[in-house]
């Protein structure tokens, strides 16, 4: 798909510089600008609340909406979050407003009422106003936030079998993940069939509390009933755990009903309502201007009850969402989610990945050798990589359930990353907004040859000792640590020193011959039990180390082999284990001799007395 729209881009566009550009604000996001806070908070795993906006530019007068949305996100802040409220400004999609922007809208005179169909007008004109249910679950998505308050959600209107008239909310609850945490579904619409709606765009819907009354927005209780219910924020968190760990790709739409203490004035707005739906029909009004006439209308009819009511369910959803949103931090980072639910102590002492994840793009010619300067005919693929993520990848395939810890960017091929990854524990990913994802392109010939590759893998340094620490309690009570050479020395420091400290194993991957020294650079490599170099690495360290070296790789298996085995020697005086790949020839196992095999115990035996290696090879046919 994305071929095809560069090639239409390359057909109608003024320039290739210009397409270029196109391409790199829709796949990076420079139209989405997230604010500082809420960047840090997602990059912390800290717990973020998404709010909308058309609270503020359509749903109260001035200046009650902006005290509102002032004392929601006052809300979100002292329970233990930080708010996102998602707004349109000048073109662009913002996730996370300063006062000033808060301010902006709210004093707004007409603004732009931005559903999901209005974004891309309102980004290409340059245009203002607040984002729907549906753009805001949109934006929060984009910017990998999981749980989104607002009042209550639009559904089926009345009389809507017929003019077929159904808010985007329910739609964009059946294709995008993202809990959505509201009073139910606004009184004046038609709510059974809205929960049929929902239905049938397999979202879930649960009331929360001990009660599966499906609320009314102002009425606790609608007449209805939501298919399930959840009693307290943690098992929201589970429910909404649940459905993202299977990549459904579908929200959940978790109904709170009015505090009961505003509830008494349900009946009284609920015939103010129905009063203003007829005012509504006699002034010819309809489609998206209904609701907010009947809102306004309604807080004159009962001489502002309906707003306090309003305001006080929302306060209300602030409140229960941050909780959820917490919740929801917590459990990931005990790597709890219902499908691997552990006891916390095994939690705690599972495995511990850190290193980098790609996008790899491989392109195989369908010829023996690549033509430089014009286009090659062959096949274009798309795989995810990564060195750590394929470690983590691989032990989570072996039960091992391990922490990733790496980064990414806020970009279409972050979320594509994610969505692959959904059976691993990937709650150590940083976003990070303004970096692109990490990317890597190989061109290989007919027979297999790499002709050229380019990587673009900046983000790795941004897996830095400072993000690393927030995780230092795992770090200390890890089976093991498998470290990958793409990560910054200062950070392989910091992780040995932390493994050295509660001798916790390390396993280190180097990558590639210029990585390959990281650790041995300092004092730091002797904290690994495990060490896993081609022979072309292995040397490399040994160089770095000051020991004498071969003046080539040898190429016989007899020299290979003897040649390892001389450069493993001088490492296994710390190390536990070197395991050293020969490509066609096997791997080769060096370390502790016990009953004749190469033992791989943990970190309390690594610092007994080193015997003279025994050395298995295990032997591949060329071609084999």
């Amino acid at each position: 798909m994305l071929g095809k729209v560069a090639s239409l881009l390359q057909r109608v566009g003024p320039s290739a510089s210009h397409n270029a550009f196109l391409t790199r604000c829709f796949l990076h996001g420079s139209l989405l600008r997230i604010h500082p806070s809420v960047s840090e908070a997602l990059a912390s795993q800290e717990p973020v609340v998404a709010l909308e906006s058309t609270i503020i530019t359509h749903g109260m007068p001035y200046p009650h909406n902006l005290r509102t949305a002032q004392e929601v996100e006052g809300i979100v802040r002292a329970s233990g979050a930080t708010p996102a409220t998602v707004g349109v400004l000048g073109g662009r999609v913002h996730v996370g407003l300063s006062e000033e922007e808060l301010c902006f809208l709210a004093r707004s005179e007409a603004p732009l009422k931005v559903s999901r169909r209005d974004l891309p007008y309102a980004l290409s004109q340059g245009l203002s106003g607040g984002t729907t249910v549906s753009a805001t679950m949109t934006a929060a998505h984009r910017a990998g936030i999981p749980v989104f308050v607002t009042g209550g959600v639009g559904g089926v209107h009345r009389g809507g079998e017929s003019t077929m008239d159904v808010s985007a909310d329910l739609t964009e609850l059946g294709r995008t993940p993202v809990a959505v945490v509201s009073a139910g579904v606004k009184s004046i619409l038609d709510i059974g069939r809205t929960l049929e709606y929902l239905e049938t765009q397999g979202v879930c819907v649960a009331t929360f509390g001990s009660s599966r009354d499906f609320p009314a927005f102002f009425a606790p209780r609608s007449g209805f009933v939501s298919p399930y219910n959840v009693k307290d924020e943690r098992e929201a968190a589970a429910l909404i755990a649940s459905a993202l760990a299977l990549g459904l790709g579908s929200g959940v739409l978790i109904a709170v009903p009015i505090p009961e203490e505003q509830a008494a004035v349900g009946q009284e707005i609920e015939e103010a309502i129905q009063r203003a739906l007829t005012e509504s029909r006699d002034k010819g009004i309809s489609g998206r201007e209904v609701t907010p006439f009947v809102l306004k209308r309604v807080s004159e009819l009962t001489q502002g009850k309906s707003l306090e009511a309003n305001m006080a369910l929302i306060r209300n959803n602030a409140a229960v969402g941050s909780g959820i949103a917490r919740a929801l931090v917590t459990l990931r980072q005990e790597g709890q989610t219902p499908s691997t639910r552990r006891e916390r102590q095994t939690d705690q002492a599972s495995a511990v990945v850190i290193g980098g994840i790609n996008v790899d793009f491989i392109a195989k010619v369908k010829q023996e050798k690549l033509v430089m300067g014009q286009t090659n005919p062959g096949s274009v693929g798309q795989s995810f990589g990564g060195v750590g993520r394929n470690l983590a990848d691989c032990l989570t395939r072996l039960g091992a359930q391990p922490l990733f810890i790496s980064a990414l960017g806020v970009d279409a091929l972050s979320e594509s990353a994610l969505s692959y990854c959904t059976h691993m524990n990937t709650s150590g990913v940083a976003r990070l907004q303004d970096h692109s994802t990490a990317t890597y392109c190989a061109v290989i010939t007919e027979k297999g040859e790499l002709g050229v590759g380019v990587g673009d893998m900046d983000i790795h340094q941004r897996i830095t000792e400072q993000y690393v620490s927030r995780f230092e309690e795992r770090l200390a009570t890890a089976s093991l640590v498998c470290l990958d050479g793409n990560i910054p020395v200062s950070t392989i420091d910091y992780v040995c020193g932390i493994a050295s400290k509660h001798r916790v194993p390390v396993w280190f991957e180097p990558t590639n011959v210029d990585k390959a020294c990281k650790p041995f650079l300092s004092d730091s490599w002797k904290a690994l039990s495990f060490f896993s170099p081609n022979l072309a690495e292995l040397r490399a360290v040994n160089q770095a180390l000051g020991l004498p070296v071969p003046a080539a790789v040898p190429s016989s298996l007899d020299d290979v082999l003897g040649s390892a085995l001389a450069l493993s020697r001088p490492l296994l005086e710390h190390l536990r284990c070197v395991v050293v790949t020969l490509g066609p020839h096997g791997v080769l196992l060096c370390g502790d001799a016990e009953g004749g095999a190469v033992s791989l115990q943990g970190a309390e035996y690594k610092h007994q007395p080193v015997s003279i290696p025994t050395v298995h090879c295990k032997h591949h046919k060329q071609g084999g």
